[in-house]
């Protein structure tokens, strides 16, 4: 019924969709009306079944979440229903695996309800009384452990704060403080598994941000000799904007051309703003926007011809298919239960076979940009990442399949260019699946 509801949800969404200004070709989003509502029902399902599972994956029976107004924890606006942008005053989460038969029991203490989704615990009072009452329920429930939001490894998962963490030592006192655990595993398989509804809204949010790309990498947007790099990426952040979408960084758009010698460069980022697009230049650009809750980050590679051209030189269209080609052959590797960092080390033998020069730093993506996960490579570490590295694959995770490859090019008199892709997409379990395709021919300006 969870899963009818949610889809019924999103189809009244996209019937009411809004498209954005002067881009029909653009996927609709839904209205801010009905965002909240979205996010809840695909909320709601991965508490009811999602939480119970990862919560006995890694054998814990009591989760604490605690965060303080405009100190939030990380995992906390991913855990209560929308509109919500902070937590109020300070705000407990309480979850606890009463069993199979049970389920999870969720609690809040605190001083403002969170909706249907959690049970108040709590009926007010000062500070010292909201403590006590954590203490009161915990005791009550007499975990084995009692998981926190701390952690070395993990950014996401060490939300809770050392001031939190020494008033909770004090509430619980010495027996209980002995039981406290880290729930470092538990927050990165939460923020890093998606569900199928999951998946259908990800999609729509891949699908504009490739579409916009599509766009700015146009004559509808760009004139050779006019048009600055800065103007095409504020163009594609404010078809942004106007979806009331949120960049989680704002665009990069770099060029290359010939007698640049950009080809060795350890890494090309964002270019230089006023700089202006000539004819022969190849462009790039990273984008990444939040919708629904879930984020995409994309690079894709533009082609702006010369006079008397109707089509990129061949030299490039040879380095986009070995850019797809090192796509194929990373995500061949992807299987459940190897660690980034095999995956990485078993993508570069092959890639190393076919004398393909590269560059592999992909990602986890979902809640975050740069999520938690299994890292694969990192642009400044081409051999193993300690720790995040070491975190194995999952199936239902989600990961930006990013990285470039260096390519001679015969009309550029041999000069190395850089290709620079990357994709959103999902590892199901069996294979890597593009969210919304990817790119296989650059985007040409006429």
């Amino acid at each position: 019924m969870r899963v009818l509801r949610v889809f019924r949800i999103l189809l009244v969404a996209l019937l009411t969709a809004v498209h954005l200004p002067n881009a029909q070709a653009q996927p609709s989003v839904a209205p801010f009306a009905q965002r909240p509502a979205i996010e809840n029902s695909l909320l709601a399902e991965r508490l009811d079944e999602l939480l119970p599972k990862l919560m006995r994956e890694q054998n814990i029976d009591l989760w604490l979440v605690i965060a303080r107004e405009y100190n939030d924890d990380p995992a906390f606006l991913s855990l209560v229903p929308k509109p919500r942008f902070t937590a109020r005053r300070t705000t407990m989460l309480l979850f606890h695996d009463r069993g199979v038969e049970k389920g999870v029991e969720r609690l809040t203490i605190s001083r403002y309800p969170l909706g249907e989704l959690y049970e108040p615990a709590w009926q007010g009072g000062d500070l010292d009384a909201q403590w006590r009452r954590l203490a009161e329920l915990i005791e009550a429930r007499d975990p084995n452990s009692i998981a926190i939001n701390v952690s070395d490894t993990w950014p996401v998962a060490d939300g809770l704060s050392h001031g939190l963490y020494k008033k909770l030592e004090t509430a619980l006192g010495p027996d209980l403080s002995a039981r406290l655990v880290s729930s470092e595993n538990l927050v990165v398989r939460w923020l890093e598994t998606r569900i199928p509804a999951e998946i259908e809204v990800w999609q729509r949010a891949v699908a504009i941000a490739r579409s916009t790309i599509a766009e700015a990498f146009s004559e509808r947007v760009i004139t050779p000799g006019v048009t600055t790099l800065g103007e095409v990426a504020w163009f594609i952040r404010e078809r942004f904007e106007a979806a009331g979408l949120a960049p989680w960084f704002h665009p990069d758009v770099n060029r290359q051309w010939q007698g640049a010698d950009y080809g060795k460069a350890e890494f090309l980022g964002a270019g230089y703003t006023q700089t202006i697009i000539r004819r022969g230049d190849l462009l790039h650009t990273d984008v990444g926007l939040c919708y629904l809750g879930l984020c995409t980050d994309t690079q894709e590679m533009g082609y702006v011809l010369k006079l008397g051209e109707t089509a990129p030189p061949a030299g490039l269209v040879q380095a986009m298919a070995t850019g797809n080609l090192w796509q194929d052959l990373l995500t061949s590797q992807f299987q459940t239960g190897r660690s980034g960092n095999e995956i990485l080390a078993a993508a570069q033998e092959l890639l190393h076979d076919r004398n393909i020069d590269h560059a592999i730093y992909t990602h986890p993506l979902g809640v975050f940009g740069h999520g938690p996960g299994p890292t694969i490579g990192m642009w400044d570490n081409q051999g193993p990442t300690p720790g995040r590295g070491d975190w194995l694959l999952f199936p239902m995770t989600g990961y930006a399949i990013e990285g470039r490859v260096t390519v001679a090019i015969p009309e550029w008199n041999n000069e190395p260019v850089q290709m620079k892709l990357e994709q959103s997409a999902v590892y199901d379990g069996d294979e890597v699946r593009y969210l919304s395709g990817r790119q296989t021919h650059l985007h040409v300006v006429r």
